[in-house]
């Protein structure tokens, strides 16, 4: 065991799995310690680093599950023990090490949209909370504010943090309006009667274990996993015929999309590689069909990176309703008129909850087309009705068109990272129209299924804002500018249990805070523990059930 120094905390760094990645976002890291460490000394506390930097690989993240254990057999189980992240990692690196860990526990990020240090970190945090390991977490952009200083002081003399949770309220301790609870409950009786398959490309993408659903948990729900392999996936795409993705590549070219294609397949986008991504999205959908499916997600992250191009276009398509028809090998069109809703990096909890508000907004007469997003970071900015906090939500590419302004004509398909894509293809991109949102994530949590939900708005930013937030993270990508109605960043952040926060639109205002509450009921009648979080209206406080105002995060 490593000796104890006093007033010393231990920090280990989980990276990607990927070398490029860790490579390139190395110089982020080492800054981000600095300030952290810088941090731990104003309070008198010095910073040990529990593996080193490894000259070969050119970087000093943790990455692989192996390298972590060996690096926990050497730390004492009952120190102080920070996760620092300023980039992209996989949780499954440090879970092992961290389910023993015995000392207080806290995971950092960066304040930063560059990598997505804010997204690993969140997804830790999802990993832990279903796990059941205590921990703490914080935030910062410079690691010298008052609220990250007072939390980081809290959690060195008490080994816990006391965050606000005055936004959240039970589902138990507010009451409905009566034709909305009961809208709500009989849908998702019918839903669970009536049952659904959820198809699975292979689980546990990225080492996200918050994104794997127990059977168990799932069942009771109605709906029922059907275990696949990428290698079929990959040897159906063989068998889409080169006219059939030419076809469906000439459809979006007549929709208006736009392909920034180039010659270097290892730095642009190609024709070839595109053409690829639409046999993998005929293949999918015919496996989906072959196998009943009523929802799929692809992991794509692990093994199929490697045969073939990036699935974000295929994502993206998946999750529209009006998408380039398919047709089975005798002929018949296969879901015709409807979304295949796909769960980005095969998070099952998305998936679940993507399905469920597909068919909700089917019954109520909405379109339903929806999408999970990294919580990728955000800045105050004034929409003109003042200064506010305005989320960057931005994923790989599996955003449908229908969310984006000008529908195919606003959308085009960019090279995706050569550090995280390295066969190419492309995403789905574009920017997210502006109107009413309902938003939620569905999580594990002490051996529950739990929801939290609430309403907010995409908002329109100048062209050159977007633009120079695209700048600030990862410009191939769709982007959503979202305002969440009574939830503050630090409330966010201080909740929520995974990297992925799923959104859906609504006709107007009034409309979303409905179907918030009529969706609050579905979930409820599932069984699912249901939180509304910031401003839902229509709701009545039970007076019997005084409303949590501040929560104290595990240790």
């Amino acid at each position: 065991m490593a000796s104890i120094t006093p007033k010393e905390v231990l920090l280990v760094a989980s990276g990607d799995l990927r070398l490029a990645a860790n490579q390139n976002c190395w110089a982020a890291q080492q800054a981000m310690e600095e300030q952290l460490g810088a941090a731990l000394a104003h309070l008198g506390y010095a910073v040990k680093r529990a593996h080193a930097y490894d000259p070969d690989k050119q970087h000093g993240f943790l990455d692989s599950q192996k390298m972590g254990m060996d690096v926990f057999r050497t730390l004492d189980p009952h120190q102080p023990l920070i996760v620092a992240e300023s980039v992209w990692q996989y949780s499954h690196h440090v879970l092992a090490g961290l389910t023993t860990h015995q000392g207080p526990i806290l995971t950092v990020a960066n304040w930063s949209g560059q990598w997505p240090g804010l997204v690993g970190m969140l997804n830790l945090n999802g990993c832990l909370t279903k796990a059941g390991v205590p921990y703490s977490t914080l935030w910062s952009e410079d690691f010298t504010d008052e609220f990250f200083t007072a939390g980081l002081r809290q959690w060195l003399t008490e080994g816990i943090i006391t965050q606000d949770a005055s936004h959240v309220k039970p589902f138990a301790g507010a009451m409905l309006p009566a034709a909305d609870e009961k809208t709500g409950r009989a849908f998702a009786r019918r839903f669970r009667q009536h049952k659904a398959i959820m198809g699975v490309f292979d689980e546990g993408c990225m080492g996200m274990y918050n994104a794997i659903v127990p059977d168990e948990l799932l069942h009771p729900t109605g709906v029922f996993k059907e275990r696949l392999s990428q290698s079929t996936l990959y040897a159906a795409m063989r068998e889409v015929a080169d006219a059939e993705a030419q076809a469906v590549l000439d459809w979006l070219l007549a929709k208006g999309m736009k392909f920034n294609w180039g010659t270097d397949e290892a730095t642009e986008l190609t024709r070839a590689q595109t053409l690829e991504q639409c046999k993998m999205y005929v293949a999918a959908v015919r496996l989906a069909a072959e196998f009943g499916c009523d929802t799929i997600g692809i992991q794509y992250q692990q093994g199929l990176k490697d045969l073939t191009a990036a699935s974000d276009l295929v994502e993206g398509l998946l999750n529209n309703t009006d998408r380039p028809p398919v047709f089975s090998v005798a002929g018949e069109e296969l879901y015709p008129g409807r979304a295949l809703p796909h769960f980005n990096e095969v998070d099952e909890c998305a998936g679940l909850d993507a399905l469920l508000t597909y068919r909700l907004w089917e019954e109520l007469g909405l379109p339903g087309e929806t999408t999970l997003h990294d919580l990728r970071w955000g800045e105050t900015y004034d929409t003109g009705e003042g200064e506010e906090f305005v989320w960057l939500f931005l994923i790989s590419g599996a955003a449908p068109p229908a969310h984006f302004v000008g529908g195919y004509q606003g959308a085009s398909s960019e090279r995706q990272p050569p550090m995280y894509f390295r066969l190419g293809g492309g995403s789905l991109k574009g920017v997210s129209r502006p109107g009413s949102i309902v938003w939620s994530r569905v999580y594990v949590m002490n051996g529950k299924l739990h929801c939290d939900l609430g309403v907010g708005e995409a908002v329109a930013l100048p062209a050159a804002e977007t633009q120079r937030r695209w700048q600030e993270t990862t410009p191939e990508w769709p982007i959503m500018h979202a305002v969440l109605r009574g939830v503050s960043r630090n409330q966010m952040m201080a909740r929520h249990k995974a990297n992925h926060i799923q959104v859906v639109y609504a006709p107007y205002e009034a409309k979303a805070h409905q179907a918030c509450r009529i969706k609050a009921a579905a979930l409820a009648e599932l069984g699912v523990e249901v939180h509304f979080c910031g401003d839902v209206i229509g709701l009545a406080p039970d007076a019997a059930k005084d409303r949590a105002r501040h929560l104290v995060l595990p240790r």
